[in-house]
């Protein structure tokens, strides 16, 4: 029972939770989970971290992610994805909401909503997925400047840049603003919407010794690559930002067709998850058993005198 009380509450900030999770062996594989629903599922699969993406979040609202959620609207999610699985998140931090104050309000913001890590992009508002055309890309050292405001604001928060600009200004282009992003304070890069595999060697060629995350996105300018080719590339993280908000709006989709179609939901029954199933993620049991615990009657054993 992670998000109230329990032994398995992590004591050490989330931020310091990530950087040791880098410090092992191997890729670090972060799937999206645009909820505390997926965030639970995915930790009794396995993972170590969790992603929060702004396209899932945006997405799950019924809006498009062009720029139009808040700072605090984020927050809500990352409570409820970090609270429930007691699990470092890294969160989209989409431009920064702002400029270098607005971007140092974002940190703090997010490091005490619980996000471990966060990662910033260099594009201007209003900002696109960044597997679509025609982007927007701020000016360098504007950028720079976010990603130092973000490290002199932090506490612990680990801080990633994400550059878009391999498509408007090459790799030359895009190695150059990285190296810039890491003077500033990064501690890792993510450069978005590489479309080879060779675009994704050479960026990790030109960046040696530095944290990079590949974005294994869906529908997208990039190929598909499983974590452990990503690591032979030269990369230690890759996210699946938006990959269980897909399934799950495929499966509504598909559901409440076939209520209108069946006038109900007797031929999906085996496609859900049961009650049960729901009770044993949610730790339903021991919820209850914390409240009898805790407002447990007592019966007075005689009238008190007067």
């Amino acid at each position: 029972m992670t998000y109230l009380i329990g032994a398995d509450l992590p004591t050490v900030p989330a931020g310091d939770r990530f950087r040791s999770l880098l410090a092992r062996p191997g890729i670090l594989g972060i799937p999206g989970t645009h909820n505390g629903q997926a965030a639970l599922q995915a930790k009794a699969a396995g993972f170590d971290a969790l992603y929060l993406s702004g396209a899932a979040m945006t997405a799950s609202m019924g809006l498009p992610d062009v720029g139009l959620i808040t700072v605090d609207e984020v927050c809500f999610f990352i409570r409820q994805v970090a609270r429930s699985s007691a699990l470092p998140v890294l969160v989209d931090g989409d431009t920064g909401y702002g400029e270098a104050l607005n971007v140092m309000h974002m940190v703090r913001a997010f490091e005490d909503a619980g996000a471990g890590a966060v990662h910033i992009e260099d594009q201007l508002l209003p900002k696109k997925c960044g597997h679509l055309n025609d982007k927007k890309i701020a000016d360098a050292h504007d950028m720079a400047a976010k990603i130092a405001a973000a490290a002199t604001a932090r506490r612990h928060l680990y801080i990633l840049a994400r550059t878009d600009a391999a498509a408007s200004e090459g790799m030359d282009g895009a190695v150059a603003r990285a190296k810039l992003y890491i003077e500033a304070g990064a501690d890792a890069i993510f450069p978005e919407a590489l479309n080879t595999a060779e675009m994704f060697r050479e960026f990790a060629r030109r960046m040696p010794g530095v944290p990079l995350l590949a974005n294994m996105t869906e529908f997208g300018r990039t190929p598909f690559f499983t974590a452990a080719e990503f690591e032979d590339m030269g990369y230690k993280m890759v996210i699946w930002p938006v990959s269980s908000l897909r399934v799950a709006n495929k499966a509504q989709a598909d559901l409440f067709a076939a209520i209108r179609r069946d006038g109900g939901t007797h031929n999906q029954i085996d496609r859900m998850q049961t009650r049960a199933e729901l009770y044993a993620t949610i730790d339903y049991a021991g919820y209850e058993a914390l409240d009898q615990s805790i407002i447990t009657t007592v019966i007075p054993e005689a009238m008190p005198q007067r």
